[in-house]
């Protein structure tokens, strides 16, 4: 199965290696924009925020389904699940997460994860005046705009190499703008995971190994008389293509001393979509690196930090400094109970706002 998903995936570059070079353009009501369904590259977990998402080579827990399917055969409870909350952009924006897994048997697991993405109560000022030209605040309207993704994952031990794990993604996408617009999307992730004894981890994640069609439909009764009178071009019903990407990991394990370790990861995030504002960039491929760090004391506290997006970003003179996103968290594990928070903006270094991120995961037997 996977060395036909692994196929798909090398077919689907070849496919659209030509297409995306036009991603801003449409035909016959398809597009293929660089930055399509970016809610689901976020992230999930505390832990994995805190340390700047470098999680394909080492998640050992629920939220594998998101980052890497293979990593939920390293679950050692009989169900493991996980919920985190966080908040962007001061509170406008909430951002929500919840995992469930499962062993099917002593060679597979199955998994599920639900994402979503929202700004709630935004104000509709169309019809702010009435018939007579009086203002009425009284007739504001208000609507939300969320995006969901679902996710089935499904991982399975691998006979090629001792180690080795397998896992694919069937997911799911909805996209909401009030009544004004609504999207279905559908896609396939793969995975691969090869953990060592001598503390080395690698891993591989092919996310929209098929490109992730998602249909728009858009109710252009409500927005056409506005859109005309500000110039603006009607909506249409279209098809967005979320084009693949591949991330190649590694990570090392360390015992600073007996009752201390250390866990240091390298995820390199691969596009193929043209030219982006990395630090590794050609004509067709942009590679955004991200590193992280994990310090334990005998595996029950944590201290975590990390650094990614780095980018070059042009000043008022004229000239360029780089820019980066520093990350920083820390966990507790309790019993069956795990709490991690990250802090995902110190020292202001990036234009986004800081935010708070809290994640719980419980490991429950039978």
């Amino acid at each position: 199965m996977f060395k036909n998903l692994l196929l798909l995936f090398i077919t689907t570059l070849f496919f659209n290696k030509t297409y995306s070079q036009s991603s801003a353009s449409s035909a016959g009501g398809v597009t293929a924009p660089k930055f399509s369904n970016e809610f689901m590259n976020i992230g999930v977990g505390a832990r994995a925020l805190g340390m700047a998402n470098t999680q394909v080579s080492i998640v050992q827990d629920v939220t594998a389904g998101y980052w890497n399917p293979a990593g939920l055969l390293d679950i050692k409870s009989d169900y493991d699940v996980a919920l985190m909350h966080s908040e962007y952009f001061g509170g406008i924006i909430q951002y929500d997460y919840a995992g469930f897994a499962v062993p099917i048997d002593s060679m597979s697991h199955l998994g599920i994860s639900v994402i979503r993405l929202g700004a709630d109560d935004i104000p509709d000022t169309r019809f702010l005046y009435d018939a007579d030209g009086r203002l009425n605040y009284d007739n504001i309207r208000f609507f939300g705009v969320a995006d969901y993704g679902f996710l089935v994952s499904y991982a399975r031990h691998l006979p090629w190499i001792k180690g080795l794990k397998g896992g694919a993604n069937f997911k799911i996408i909805y996209r909401n703008v009030g009544n004004f617009a609504n999207a279905w999307g559908f896609g396939l992730d793969a995975g691969l995971k090869l953990d060592l004894k001598n503390g080395w981890h690698f891993g591989a994640m092919a996310r929209d190994i098929t490109g992730t069609f998602n249909a728009w439909a858009h109710n252009t009764a409500l927005v056409a008389e506005v859109f005309a009178q500000t110039g603006n071009a009607i909506p249409r019903n279209s098809i967005e293509i979320t084009l693949p990407r591949l991330i190649l990991s590694a990570s090392k394990e360390f015992v600073i001393h007996k009752k201390f370790g250390a866990l240091i990861a390298v995820d390199l995030n691969t596009t193929f979509d043209g030219r982006r504002n990395v630090p590794i960039q050609t004509e067709r491929v942009s590679i955004d690196p991200g590193m992280g760090v994990e310090l334990n004391y005998l595996k029950k506290v944590f201290l975590r930090g990390g650094v990614h997006n780095i980018q070059q970003i042009k000043d008022t003179k004229g000239g360029t400094f780089t820019s980066f996103q520093p990350t920083f968290g820390v966990g507790i594990n309790i019993s069956r109970f795990t709490i991690d928070y990250a802090f995902t903006d110190v020292g202001n270094q990036s234009e986004a706002l800081y935010s708070n991120v809290f994640s719980l995961k419980v490991a429950i037997n039978k």
